[in-house]
């Protein structure tokens, strides 16, 4: 059975959601390093800014500016693996926790791809 349209975007939402609470707890337990302060600053920005640019889509006065949105929040997606890539490769954070936060990201950032171009191609 495929899920509904809904329950798929409020599962990507939860998701969202989910993945800045993981990065929060996860950024709250590192060194007090400058370089550390500076990254986790970056980062927490940018995931924090996926899942609060698909709640603002919702208040979207037009077609167009919901999918702005989005793109916003896939071009956040893409500038987190940026900056998680650094906390790994930095050691800053563990291999088990970079892996588990890059796969999630990895997952919501196809399903925003996915649903931008289901958005492009939708004329009305």
């Amino acid at each position: 059975m495929q899920k509904s349209n809904s329950k798929f975007k409020s599962d990507l939402k939860e998701r969202c959601f989910q993945l800045s609470l993981k990065i929060i707890r996860i950024l709250d337990s590192l060194p007090n390093k400058i370089s550390a302060k500076i990254i986790s600053n970056q980062v927490i920005r940018s995931i924090t800014s996926i899942g609060a640019n698909l709640i603002e889509a919702k208040a979207s006065s037009s077609r167009l500016e919901f999918k702005k949105f989005h793109e916003i929040a896939l071009k956040s997606a893409n500038e987190s693996k940026y900056w998680l890539r650094l906390l790994h490769e930095s050691e800053l954070i563990s291999s088990d926790d970079f892996n588990s936060l890059n796969s999630e990201l990895e997952e919501i950032t196809k399903m925003l791809a996915a649903g931008i171009i289901k958005l492009k191609n939708i004329k009305f």
